[in-house]
C-alpha cells in the first residue's frame, strides 16, 4: 500500500495529511500542524520561509517515526507570493506578504505601461492590490537591484518543492495568480512582462500539476528518514481545493472556505470579456487546464482576526457594550463565536467584507464598528453583534456574487459545494442557504490536502482520471446538507 503526502500550507496554519486508497475509499489522517505566523522585517511583513521549512521537514519526519513514510509527497500553499533567487540558488531579499502595504499605488504604475481593459483581456485575472504583478512593479520602484541580481524566480510552493529535491518548475496554476500569464497559451505572457520592464529570464517553461519534480536530495533524506517522488499537485490551495468538490451534477457553485472564500465555477474556457473585469471575477489556471471562475471573497480572515484579538487579551468584554460574559482566561473557540453571533441575529447592520479596511487591520471588532458607522448603520455594541455582522455579511456576499455569476455565465445553478475548514461552520451554512435559496453540501473538511492527495494519486494510476476520484471523494467522505 502506498502512502501519499499532501503538506497543505494555508495563511493561518499548514497541516501534513497522510493518504491512501482502501477498498476504492480514500483515507486521510492527519500526521502533524503548525502554525504560520507574519514577521516584521524591516518596512515589511514577511513569511518565515525557514521556519515554514523546518516545520515541513519535521512533519514529513513525524511521518516516518510513525512508521508511514510516504512515496509520493506533494506542497501546496496560498497564491501571489514568490521568492528571488540568484545564480546560486539563494534568496534575494524576503518573501514579503501579499497583506503588506508595500502595493500602493503600484497599480496606477501598472496601467501606465498596460491599460487595465488590456491586461484582463489577455490574462483573465482580477484585479487585487495584493497581485503579483503588483507586487513585482513596487519591487521595481523600491529595491530595483533585487530583480537586476535575481536569476531566478519560484512561487512559494516552487521554493519549497526546490529545497526538497534541487529541481526548479514553475507550477501553472499558482503562476496564474500573477497576472503575468496569458488566459489563452497559458504560458507567460511575455509580451506584458516586457512591457512592465520584468526580467525576462525570470519567467521559464511552466509545469502542469501532475509533473515529476525529483526525488529528495540526499541531505533531506538523512534527516527525515526516507527518500520519495516529489509531484507538482495544483500548488495554489484554491487549484487543490476545488479539484476535492465531489462529483456532482455540473450545476453546482464551488466554495473553498477559509481564510479566503473562493467562489465560482470550473469552466473549459476563460471569460475575459469586459463585463467580467467590471464584476472583478477571475480566471485562475487549475488541473487539466480547467480555469476557475471565481470571486475571491475576504472570508473566515475576519472571524480569525477576531478570535485572535480576544484570545490574545487585546479584547475586554464590556468595552464595547454588554453582552454574553466571557470566562476569565477562557480561549474563544469557532463554535463559541457561532453560538454568540446566533444570539444577536436580529441584528440589522451588514459590512462589505471586501473593503479594504478589512484587510489587515490593527483590530477587526474596531473595523467592523468604525464601517457601519461612517455607512450610517447601526454600530455593534457586544461582541455577539459584531460576530452576527461579519457571520450575515458574508452569506450576503456569497448570494450576490452568485447572482453575478449566474448573469456573466448564463447559467442558473442549483446548489452550493463547499469545502474546506470552513465548511464545518454550519451557522454560517445555514445563513448562506437562506441568503441564496440554495441548499448547500458542505464536505469535506481538508478540501485543499485531498485535491493535493488526489493528483499525487492519479499520477500513481490509483485512479484513471480526475472524475473517477471524484465519485470517490464522494463515496468516502460524510457530505452533510443544509436546506434553505
Amino acid at each position: 500500500m502506498a502512502y501519499y503526502l499532501a503538506i497543505d500550507i494555508g495563511a493561518s496554519s499548514g497541516r501534513h495529511i497522510l493518504g491512501h486508497v482502501s477498498g476504492g475509499r480514500v483515507v486521510l489522517e492527519e500526521a502533524y500542524r503548525f502554525d504560520n505566523r507574519q514577521v516584521r522585517r524591516g518596512e515589511y511583513d514577511c513569511w518565515d520561509l525557514q521556519e515554514l521549512y523546518r516545520n515541513i521537514l519535521e512533519g514529513m519526519r513525524k511521518c516516518w517515526e510513525q512508521g508511514k513514510a510516504p512515496s509520493f509527497l506533494a506542497i501546496d500553499t496560498w497564491g501571489v507570493d514568490f521568492v528571488l533567487l540568484d545564480k546560486n540558488g539563494r534568496l534575494v531579499g524576503d518573501a514579503v506578504s501579499y497583506r503588506d502595504g508595500r502595493t500602493k499605488g503600484a497599480d496606477r504604475v501598472v496601467s501606465a505601461k498596460i491599460p487595465e481593459r488590456e491586461l484582463y483581456a489577455a490574462t483573465g485575472i482580477q484585479k487585487q492590490m495584493f497581485n503579483t504583478i503588483y507586487q513585482l512593479a513596487a519591487l521595481q520602484e523600491e529595491d530595483p537591484g533585487q530583480l537586476e541580481s535575481a536569476e531566478g524566480f519560484l512561487m512559494v510552493p516552487d521554493y519549497f518543492h526546490y529545497l526538497l529535491t534541487g529541481v526548479k518548475k514553475q507550477e501553472y496554476t499558482n503562476a496564474t495568480t500573477t497576472n503575468l500569464v496569458n488566459a489563452a497559451s497559458k504560458q507567460w505572457d511575455m509580451q506584458i512582462i516586457r512591457k512592465l520592464g520584468l526580467p525576462e529570464r525570470l519567467f521559464g517553461e511552466l509545469s502542469m500539476p501532475g509533473a515529476f519534480v525529483g526525488g529528495l536530495l540526499p541531505g533531506i533524506q538523512e534527516k527525515v528518514g526516507f527518500d520519495c517522488a516529489v509531484v507538482l499537485p495544483a500548488t495554489h490551495d484554491t487549484g487543490s481545493a476545488f479539484l476535492a468538490v465531489p462529483a456532482r451534477d455540473g450545476q453546482a457553485v464551488y466554495l473553498s472556505s477559509g481564510t479566503w472564500s473562493l467562489l465560482g465555477v470550473e469552466n473549459k474556457e476563460p471569460i475575459t470579456t469586459e463585463k467580467s473585469r467590471e464584476a472583478n471575477f477571475t480566471n485562475e489556471g487549475g488541473y487539466q487546464f480547467r480555469f476557475r471562475y471565481l470571486k475571491n471573497i475576504m472570508g473566515l480572515w475576519m472571524l480569525q482576526c477576531i478570535r485572535r484579538e480576544c484570545n490574545g487579551g487585546h479584547y475586554v468584554e464590556g468595552k464595547y457594550g454588554q453582552g454574553r460574559q466571557i470566562e476569565p482566561n477562557k480561549q474563544i473557540g469557532f463554535g463559541d463565536m457561532a453560538a454568540m453571533a446566533k444570539e444577536c441575529a436580529s441584528f440589522p447592520s451588514i459590512v462589505d467584507v471586501d473593503d479594504p479596511c478589512f484587510l489587515s487591520p490593527d483590530s477587526m471588532v474596531d473595523a467592523v464598528k468604525g464601517y457601519c458607522a461612517r455607512t450610517g448603520q447601526q454600530a455593534p455594541e457586544t461582541l455577539g453583534e459584531v460576530l452576527q455582522c461579519v457571520y450575515q455579511s458574508l452569506a450576503v456576499r456569497y448570494a450576490q456574487n452568485i447572482k453575478q455569476l449566474e448573469g456573466l455565465t448564463g447559467k442558473r445553478y442549483t446548489s452550493i459545494n463547499i469545502v474546506g475548514g470552513g465548511c464545518q461552520d454550519m451557522y454560517l451554512n445555514k445563513l448562506t442557504a437562506k441568503e441564496t435559496g440554495l441548499p448547500v453540501y458542505a464536505g469535506p473538511v481538508e478540501g485543499t490536502a485531498l485535491g493535493n492527495l488526489m493528483v499525487q494519486m492519479i499520477y500513481n494510476r490509483e485512479f484513471d482520471s480526475l472524475q473517477q476520484a471524484r465519485e470517490a471523494v464522494n463515496n468516502s467522505f460524510e457530505i452533510q446538507e443544509v436546506l434553505p
